[in-house]
Protein backbone atom coordinates (compact mmCIF):
# COMPACT_ATOMS: atom_id res chain seq x y z
CA UNK A 1 0.00 0.00 0.00
CA UNK A 2 1.46 3.35 -0.91
CA UNK A 3 1.13 6.68 0.95
CA UNK A 4 -0.33 9.61 -0.51
CA UNK A 5 2.09 12.80 -0.53
CA UNK A 6 -0.49 14.54 1.19
CA UNK A 7 -0.74 12.03 4.03
CA UNK A 8 3.36 12.47 4.22
CA UNK A 9 3.18 16.16 4.07
CA UNK A 10 0.86 16.23 7.20
CA UNK A 11 2.95 13.15 8.93
CA UNK A 12 6.13 15.55 8.38
CA UNK A 13 4.47 18.28 9.65
CA UNK A 14 2.65 16.60 12.75
CA UNK A 15 6.42 15.45 13.67
CA UNK A 16 8.01 18.57 13.57
CA UNK A 17 4.89 19.84 15.68
CA UNK A 18 5.83 17.30 18.51
CA UNK A 19 9.63 17.68 17.76
CA UNK A 20 9.03 21.49 19.12
CA UNK A 21 7.42 20.88 21.63
CA UNK A 22 9.95 18.05 23.34
CA UNK A 23 12.53 20.87 22.15
CA UNK A 24 10.56 23.56 23.72
CA UNK A 25 10.50 21.35 27.21
CA UNK A 26 13.90 20.14 27.32
CA UNK A 27 15.23 23.27 26.46
CA UNK A 28 13.37 24.65 29.67
CA UNK A 29 13.86 22.34 31.81
CA UNK A 30 17.75 21.35 30.84
CA UNK A 31 18.85 23.35 33.60
CA UNK A 32 17.51 21.98 36.51
CA UNK A 33 19.85 20.66 38.89
CA UNK A 34 19.54 18.44 42.15
CA UNK A 35 22.87 19.01 43.53
CA UNK A 36 25.54 18.13 41.64
CA UNK A 37 23.22 16.23 39.29
CA UNK A 38 21.70 17.76 35.92
CA UNK A 39 18.31 15.92 36.57
CA UNK A 40 16.90 18.47 33.55
CA UNK A 41 19.82 17.44 31.24
CA UNK A 42 19.29 13.83 31.76
CA UNK A 43 15.43 13.54 31.56
CA UNK A 44 15.11 16.18 28.27
CA UNK A 45 17.98 13.85 26.71
CA UNK A 46 16.24 10.81 27.38
CA UNK A 47 12.87 12.39 26.46
CA UNK A 48 14.30 13.88 23.15
CA UNK A 49 16.19 10.67 22.45
CA UNK A 50 12.45 8.51 23.03
CA UNK A 51 10.77 10.52 20.63
CA UNK A 52 12.83 10.59 17.89
CA UNK A 53 13.09 6.90 18.17
CA UNK A 54 9.57 6.15 18.44
CA UNK A 55 8.64 8.71 15.16
CA UNK A 56 11.71 6.10 13.20
CA UNK A 57 10.80 2.75 14.24
CA UNK A 58 6.27 3.77 13.88
CA UNK A 59 6.92 5.36 10.84
CA UNK A 60 9.72 3.96 9.19
CA UNK A 61 10.32 7.51 7.66
CA UNK A 62 13.47 9.31 7.98
CA UNK A 63 11.71 12.51 6.38
CA UNK A 64 9.47 12.12 9.73
CA UNK A 65 12.45 11.72 12.08
CA UNK A 66 14.33 15.09 10.32
CA UNK A 67 10.96 16.62 10.53
CA UNK A 68 11.15 16.21 14.67
CA UNK A 69 14.50 16.39 15.03
CA UNK A 70 14.58 19.98 12.64
CA UNK A 71 11.39 21.07 15.37
CA UNK A 72 13.50 19.99 18.15
CA UNK A 73 16.77 22.12 16.74
CA UNK A 74 14.46 25.28 15.72
CA UNK A 75 12.98 25.55 18.82
CA UNK A 76 16.24 24.91 20.93
CA UNK A 77 17.73 27.69 18.52
CA UNK A 78 15.16 30.15 18.81
CA UNK A 79 14.75 29.99 22.20
CA UNK A 80 18.24 30.30 23.32
CA UNK A 81 18.23 33.50 22.29
CA UNK A 82 18.51 36.67 24.59
CA UNK A 83 14.89 37.36 24.99
CA UNK A 84 12.63 40.63 24.84
CA UNK A 85 13.53 41.70 28.73
CA UNK A 86 16.71 40.55 28.27
CA UNK A 87 16.46 36.71 29.30
CA UNK A 88 18.35 33.98 28.61
CA UNK A 89 17.24 30.19 28.43
CA UNK A 90 19.94 28.68 27.61
CA UNK A 91 22.93 30.48 29.16
CA UNK A 92 26.50 30.03 27.46
CA UNK A 93 27.63 27.43 30.64
CA UNK A 94 28.65 23.53 30.16
CA UNK A 95 24.79 22.67 30.48
CA UNK A 96 23.94 24.69 27.80
CA UNK A 97 26.51 23.90 25.35
CA UNK A 98 25.96 20.15 26.48
CA UNK A 99 21.90 20.21 25.53
CA UNK A 100 22.52 21.84 22.34
CA UNK A 101 24.98 18.94 21.05
CA UNK A 102 23.44 16.62 22.85
CA UNK A 103 19.72 17.14 20.88
CA UNK A 104 21.75 18.01 17.45
CA UNK A 105 23.31 14.54 17.96
CA UNK A 106 20.28 12.56 18.63
CA UNK A 107 18.87 14.06 15.56
CA UNK A 108 21.73 12.98 13.25
CA UNK A 109 21.87 9.67 15.02
CA UNK A 110 18.45 8.72 14.71
CA UNK A 111 18.18 10.19 11.39
CA UNK A 112 21.57 8.52 9.79
CA UNK A 113 20.60 5.12 11.85
CA UNK A 114 20.14 2.54 9.13
CA UNK A 115 17.00 0.49 8.23
CA UNK A 116 17.02 -3.22 8.82
CA UNK A 117 13.52 -3.69 7.14
CA UNK A 118 15.13 -3.30 3.67
CA UNK A 119 18.04 -5.18 4.22
CA UNK A 120 17.39 -8.80 3.10
CA UNK A 121 17.43 -11.65 6.06
CA UNK A 122 20.48 -14.04 5.20
CA UNK A 123 19.57 -18.21 5.56
CA UNK A 124 20.79 -20.05 8.32
CA UNK A 125 22.30 -22.79 7.45
CA UNK A 126 20.33 -25.94 9.33
CA UNK A 127 21.33 -28.25 11.36
CA UNK A 128 20.10 -31.01 9.80
CA UNK A 129 22.20 -31.99 7.19
CA UNK A 130 19.51 -32.46 3.65
CA UNK A 131 18.44 -35.77 2.95
CA UNK A 132 20.78 -38.43 0.75
CA UNK A 133 19.53 -38.46 -2.64
CA UNK A 134 17.85 -41.96 -3.63
CA UNK A 135 20.04 -44.36 -6.16
CA UNK A 136 18.67 -44.03 -9.48
CA UNK A 137 17.31 -46.86 -10.81
CA UNK A 138 19.46 -49.00 -13.45
CA UNK A 139 17.25 -52.33 -13.92
CA UNK A 140 13.86 -53.80 -12.67
CA UNK A 141 14.23 -56.73 -10.38
CA UNK A 142 11.43 -59.25 -11.51
CA UNK A 143 9.20 -60.27 -9.08
CA UNK A 144 9.39 -63.70 -7.32
CA UNK A 145 5.60 -64.08 -7.75
CA UNK A 146 6.20 -64.00 -11.32
CA UNK A 147 8.82 -65.86 -11.74
CA UNK A 148 7.08 -68.58 -9.76
CA UNK A 149 4.05 -68.21 -12.43
CA UNK A 150 6.84 -68.77 -15.17
CA UNK A 151 7.92 -71.64 -14.17
CA UNK A 152 4.72 -73.82 -13.43
CA UNK A 153 3.63 -73.33 -16.99
CA UNK A 154 6.88 -75.04 -18.30
CA UNK A 155 6.45 -79.31 -18.48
Amino acid sequence: MRISWISRVLSWIAAALVGGVYGIAGTIGHSLMWGPVPVGLIIGAIACAAILIAIRALTHDRGATLAAGLGMIATLVVISGVGPGGSVVVEDTLSGRIWTYVVAGFVLLAVAWPSFSRVPARRQASAVEPPEEAPLITSVPLHSAVRGSESSHEP
